[in-house]
């Protein structure tokens, strides 16, 4: 299900599997469809992320 997350004056859609953000829930659906159904991302929809996770901090995190 996708998130919805406040950054700043600004509302961003996260895909909860990726963690992309997305100015739309739309595109937020589309991108979470397509990363269960694959497995991976895609770069046609990443492209209009305008939220990255910090992916190496998680990764720190968990190993930790």
């Amino acid at each position: 299900m996708v998130r919805e997350k406040k950054l700043g004056n600004k509302t961003v859609y996260q895909c909860e599997i990726c963690g992309l953000g997305y100015l739309d829930w739309e595109t937020a659906r589309k991108c979470e469809e397509w990363c269960k159904k694959t497995g991976t991302c895609s770069i046609e929809i990443a492209k209009k992320a305008v939220y990255f996770p910090d992916l190496f901090s998680k990764h720190d995190a968990a190993s930790s």
